[in-house]
């Protein structure tokens, strides 16, 4: 495996939520990448305090990604906003046990079952033919509908036939108003506050994914009006370097003139982060799958932020 042009990736997913590797398998992965601070950031889950290992085992996380010479961050992406699509904002490193992380975890997890179990019923309404034990089939076992991502339906929707990948799948499902149930999510005001009292980093993901135009409290506003709101609001950093051009990103500029504009933009109000939004949909045949590492920050950039900086537990490994 070749080595990564990045030796920090804050932005990574399991099959804790849509992602195909295990937590087990995306610290090995990474090792081979050559990557040595990692941030793994579910969707709207609790991150584990374990991994399990091939032998059956378990092992606490943290020191066993050490141990593979990786400091590993759990953290949490979060999906805020319910009328504008794509504001996820990445808490790290906070106390996973404080009540308002949890009960938000909880609030997200109805909000999601409901969601998507209506979207299910509309596309079968419109012959798009699944059922919800195949949309919870995943591999060789089957997930239970609390654990249920919205990227599981889109993988359906594309094994059947009906788009040629999941990102098709997505705005299929994304650009038509009957499809795209709205869940409602919490505001992103309000998730930087809980992220923080639960002595967290709060970084926003990929920012130009949102909408160039988008509702929010109560009118129509520039993208930038909302990530302004953001910083004022007290956010620590904004994803710069990102996979814009394997996503749906409407901008089809160039990913490196996107990542320019950020970072002008935000300079000397939040620091600038990176990561590739790594899920392993190689494992599922995609052709041009985002890798780890393949966007992030150099070590010495990390290092360089102290809001990261103090996060690094030099690894054992």
């Amino acid at each position: 495996m070749t080595k990564a042009p990045y030796e920090c990736e804050l932005h990574a997913h399991t099959v804790c939520s849509d992602g195909n590797d295990t937590p087990y398998e995306l610290i090995e992965n990474a090792a081979a990448r050559g990557i040595r601070v990692l941030a793994l950031t579910d969707h709207d889950v609790i991150p584990p305090e374990s991994v399990v290992l091939p032998n059956g085992e378990t092992q606490e996380i943290t020191s066993y990604a050490s141990e593979r010479g990786i400091c590993l961050i759990r953290g949490v992406e979060f999906s805020c906003e319910t009328n504008i699509e794509d504001v996820h904002l990445l808490g790290l490193a906070c106390d996973w046990t404080a009540p308002e992380l949890i009960e938000q975890a909880r609030l997200i997890v109805e909000s999601k079952e409901e969601a998507y179990t209506e979207t299910i019923r509309r596309l079968n309404e419109r012959g798009y033919a699944m059922t919800m034990d195949e949309v919870l089939t995943v591999g060789d076992h089957k997930i239970p509908l609390a654990d249920l991502q919205k990227k599981r339906i889109f993988d359906v929707l594309a094994q059947k036939g009906y788009a040629k990948d999941w990102s098709e799948a997505k705005l299929l499902v994304r650009e038509d108003k009957y499809f795209a149930v709205k869940r409602k999510k919490p505001s992103v005001l309000d998730i930087i506050d809980i992220v923080h009292r639960a002595g967290g980093i709060a970084i926003l993901a990929h920012p130009y994914l949102i909408d160039e135009t988008v509702f929010w409290q109560g009118e129509k506003v520039p993208r930038w009006t909302v990530l302004d709101a953001l910083i004022a609001h007290g956010l620590d950093g904004m994803e710069v370097r990102y996979t814009y051009d394997k996503t749906i990103c409407k901008d089809t500029r160039p990913r490196e003139v996107i990542w320019d504009e950020v970072r002008e933009r935000i300079a000397g109000r939040v620091f600038a982060s990176g990561g590739s939004d790594y899920h392993n949909d190689a494992k599922k045949g995609a052709k041009n799958p985002r890798e780890l590492g393949e966007c992030g920050l150099t070590m010495e950039e990390f290092l360089a932020i102290p809001k990261l900086k103090a996060l690094y537990v030099p690894p054992v490994g």
